[in-house]
């Protein structure tokens, strides 16, 4: 059963759209590319290109049959360059590579996020059974993690040296870590044969991980930053939402849709999971994994400033934010983010 065949028409959050200045562009674009990483994570974005959402929310804002095409990248940082060169309008991934970009072009094409797109738990998994902590890592271990230094994994695990080791130690782990996409870190950890012992990863890869025998967790990134923090964003350019404020609107009721498509009903979220994404696991696994009190899907961002204060102290990007809203487009700014 498809997902929108359980659901019928979606139902659409009242998402209010106050972007001020913005100025109807005499045409707006006839194609969009939006791009996402793997994952559950990305739940949203699944349910919005298998249902069309956009291509629907576009046509009946009279913008006509707009082309959308999808990508698949292992990381932010390759997103960033796509959506730099223009060849992506809408990019997703962890906030780690948003802030970064979101603070080299203020003064340019002026990148900002459109939503969060959960709160989530990031889990380092080893299946080293002398690690119990960060200070038992060795020359001989090796972490995979979606981006070396810059994806949220790099930054979290950043912090968390920071805090173990002390001030100035923030990149104490890093020699120790690997660029793997979520699927292949995985795959390396548990497949043996690999230097790779160790995994900071996203769901569901980490839970399936912690169902092998042998594996266990040695950080969560909420302990990291004292409770829930936003995972994933979405986002865009200043200069690609002003030209399309139209295309912009659909964006935001299709990805508000998808979202309250997956919290009315789990269980349905996870059976076209399981289905999209081809996986192994079982509907009532991605079923216990959605209705964890600690996974939400939700556009409320939660600890960015976190993030964002300890990458502008390290030197990673050279301006703070004043506040989370400075970050968001508009239409998140009235939400109770931090």
């Amino acid at each position: 059963m498809k997902f929108r065949q359980k659901f019928g028409l979606p139902v659409l959050l009242g998402t209010v759209l106050t972007l001020g200045s913005l100025t109807s562009a005499l045409a707006e674009v006839s194609e969009v590319a939006i791009a996402q990483q793997y994952g559950i994570s990305y739940l949203p974005l699944m349910i919005m290109q298998e249902n069309k959402l956009l291509e629907k929310e576009t046509k009946a804002a009279g913008l006509g049959d707009v082309k959308v095409t999808w990508a698949k990248f292992a990381g932010g940082n390759v997103m960033n360059d796509a959506l730099l060169s223009g060849d992506l309008q809408f990019a997703s991934g962890g906030l780690g590579p948003f802030i970064t970009l979101w603070a080299k072009t203020r003064n340019n094409i002026g990148v900002k996020a459109i939503g969060a797109m959960n709160s989530m738990p990031l889990l380092l998994n080893t299946n080293n059974p002398d690690i119990k902590s960060l200070k038992d890592f060795t020359e001989k271990d090796k972490i995979a993690l979606p981006a070396v230094k810059v994806s949220i994994q790099a930054i979290t695990l950043q912090m968390a040296a920071e805090k173990e080791f002390g001030a100035g130690q923030a990149n104490r782990l890093d020699a120790l870590t690997v660029t793997q996409s979520h699927p292949d870190g995985m795959l390396a950890m548990l497949g043996g044969g690999s230097p790779i012992n160790s995994h900071f990863t996203a769901p569901p890869f980490q839970y399936v991980e912690l169902e092998k025998p042998g594996m266990h967790t040695v950080l969560n990134s909420y302990d990291v930053t004292g409770g829930p923090h936003t995972f994933n964003v979405v986002w865009a350019s200043t200069r690609f939402v002003t030209a399309n404020p139209k295309t912009y609107a659909a964006f935001l009721r299709a990805f508000d849709s998808a979202i309250a498509l997956i919290n009315k009903d789990k269980q349905a979220a996870a059976e076209f999971y399981v289905k999209a994404a081809k996986t192994k696991e079982s509907v009532a696994f991605i079923e216990k994994m959605l209705n964890d009190p600690n996974i939400e899907f939700t556009t409320t961002p939660k600890n960015s400033m976190k993030y964002a204060e300890f990458m502008q102290r390290i030197g990673m990007i050279k301006v703070k934010p004043s506040s989370w809203k400075e970050m968001f487009f508009p239409n998140v700014r009235n939400l109770p983010g931090s």
